[in-house]
């Protein structure tokens, strides 16, 4: 969070590592990565790939600020203005510089808070948002717990140390699948460098993050550091259709919070691969129809299944239908009647509903009638329903007559 300038190249020191690291094969076995907590996670998924106490609360710095953007993104336009509030920032602090009033766009301050890591855009944001920054801090407690974060707690929204502001690993990562998602988060924070053009005047910022400048594979997120909590970078990378994402908290140090970031990001990207385990329009199996003798109806998954798996992974699907399988219409497309589940080297990776790909006919009252009679085709139906209006109407005149043929009131 020091006030002090992107730099614009690392140590040489750093640089050796980093081409250690680089070079094919040096992801071939899990790494052992010095950070006291650390995680990484298929972004699709979920799966955690690696984790190294990933539980553990601790200070998290500025990646406090990945709970502001998404309440920003929750309850703001990217058009909308906020005027900017007093903001009283201590020398190390990093700042955009509003001054009270100033008058800036949320997809220009959300770009000040995601890579410059612009404290009074953050205070701005609060304020704009919630009226106060203990009304903010309150919603961004609540979604904490709305998105199940139990190791988390916020307690404002910049990430100043606070015995009251922490995360682990494995909410810091979980927080940022969910904002990856987002196509406008995303796109922020890959980018190097943004120029903002609202406010007083044109202001350029750069990426803190320097691994999405230098390294084209990393596409995001954030960055923290404070003196209590160390050096702290969730990163994300991508590569063949794979993006996995990673947490390290409490590093030494700069090079050392990226060497380690760039170190799980390629044993993630190099021993894991993205597939395709079951295509939506991949027809599993045929369901026949009650009362309609011959047909079948197409059964699919409800959705494509991609999961990230170990490279070489054995991937079968089992799907799961009511004994035996008859359709009873009538029925929509898209109706669940049963449940795929997809198992990664034996283990279940995911589990996804099986629909009817059209919808199902439900058959007509003399329709189900002739087929409980035994019979089976439409002649033999329309004979039946004439038995039976004659039965009828034999039985009115029988009534009639021993009525004496008195009809109507009397």
């Amino acid at each position: 969070m020091g006030r002090a300038a992107v730099r614009s190249a690392r140590t040489l020191a750093g640089l050796l590592v980093a081409a250690v690291i680089a070079a094919p094969g040096a992801a071939a076995k899990p790494p052992a990565i010095r950070a006291p907590e650390a995680i990484l996670v298929d972004a699709a998924s979920g799966t955690v790939l690696y984790a190294k106490h990933p539980d553990g609360r601790r200070a998290i710095a500025s990646t406090t600020k990945l709970m502001t953007a998404l309440l920003a993104l929750q309850t703001t336009r990217p058009d909308q203005v906020l005027t900017a509030v007093p903001y009283r920032a201590t020398p190390a602090e990093s700042t955009l510089g509003l001054a009270p009033g100033e008058r800036m766009m949320v997809h220009d301050l959300m770009r000040a808070l995601l890579l410059a890591s612009a404290n009074d855009a953050a205070a701005t944001l609060a304020h704009g948002i919630a009226g106060s920054e203990a009304a903010f801090v309150a919603r961004m407690n609540a979604e904490a717990q709305r998105l199940h974060l139990t190791g988390t707690r916020y307690a404002n929204p910049i990430g100043l140390d606070d015995p009251d502001n922490y995360s682990t690993p494995r909410d810091l990562a979980a927080l940022a699948r969910r904002l990856m998602r987002d196509p406008a988060f995303a796109r922020i924070v890959d980018l190097p460098r943004a120029t903002l053009k609202s406010g007083s005047h044109p202001r350029t910022v750069l990426n803190r993050n320097l691994l999405v400048r230098d390294v084209p594979f990393v596409d995001g997120v954030k960055t923290g550091h404070t003196n209590h909590a160390g050096y702290i970078l969730v990163g994300a990378g991508r590569r063949r259709g794979a993006q996995v994402i990673s947490v390290v908290l409490g590093e030494p140090s700069e090079t050392a919070r990226d060497v380690e970031t760039l170190t799980l990001l390629r044993y993630g990207l190099s021993r894991f691969e993205s597939v395709e385990a079951l295509p939506a329009a991949r027809t599993l199996a045929l369901a026949p129809v009650k009362y309609f003798d011959g047909l079948k109806v197409r059964l699919h998954a409800s959705r494509d299944v991609r999961l990230t798996v170990r490279r070489g992974a054995r991937v079968d699907t089992h799907l799961r239908l009511p004994a035996p399988l008859r359709l009873t219409g009538p029925l929509p497309a898209g109706a669940r009647v049963g449940t795929i589940t997809v198992l990664a080297d034996g283990r279940r990776a995911a589990r996804v509903p099986l629909v009817t790909e059209e919808p199902v006919p439900g058959a007509s009252f003399w329709r189900r009638a002739a087929i409980r009679a035994g019979a089976t085709r439409p002649t033999l139906a329309l004979g039946l329903v004439g038995v039976v209006l004659l039965a009828a109407v034999q039985l009115r005149g029988l009534v009639l007559r021993r009525m004496g043929g008195k009809v109507g009131p009397g």
